[in-house]
């Protein structure tokens, strides 16, 4: 995997890294955000009982993946986990899950945001998929999303025309950025 310094890199999730995982969910989600989904939506998805909902979903990732094509890696910094991404075959209809993946999640620890786990958790990502002979990769983002999509497009990412309206309580749009991870 990737690493970044001598106290930072990438690796393979466990079961054990769950906690931190989804409390990393959930800061992240209300920190990030708190301006896009409504606020009902937010509280009832990093609340308690989503928290621990969370918790279990994201050990069952880490130790029961639904194929060997799907992944959850975790950033850590001096043995702290401060970030992950998940990702799987694209599962969109109009998308071949054989070449195409889909980053479901990358998400940073606030208190670690700016300190390169972001782009580290993103590089082992294309790393994995390349070498399991993926040439694409796509991933949703909230259309109002500026942060989010000016981290996928300082890294050569860019809409692809397909977006997708979310019934929120509220109709919350996302729009799907992609990008090309053949052979560089």
């Amino acid at each position: 995997m990737t690493a970044g310094g001598a106290d930072a890199g990438v690796r393979e999730a466990r079961r054990a890294d769950a906690a931190a995982v989804a409390d990393i969910q959930v800061r992240a989600w209300r920190h990030g955000y708190r301006d896009l989904l409504p606020a009902g939506v937010l509280d009832r998805v990093t609340g308690p009982d989503a928290l621990e909902a969370w918790r279990e979903r994201w050990a069952d990732a880490a130790a029961n993946p639904p194929s060997p094509r799907h992944r959850l890696l975790v950033a850590v910094a001096s043995d702290l986990v401060v970030g992950f991404a998940a990702h799987a075959p694209a599962e969109d209809p109009d998308l071949d899950p054989a070449t195409t993946a889909e980053l479901i999640t990358l998400l940073v620890d606030p208190l670690h945001a700016r300190e390169g786990h972001g782009s580290r958790l993103l590089a082992a990502t294309v790393d994995l998929l390349r070498e399991a002979g993926f040439t694409t990769l796509t991933s949703w983002a909230f259309e109002q999303d500026e942060v989010t999509r000016a981290f996928l497009g300082g890294a050569g990412w860019a809409p692809d025309g397909t977006a997708r309206t979310l019934d929120m309580g509220e109709p919350v749009r996302q729009i799907r950025l992609h990008t090309d991870i053949g052979v560089p």
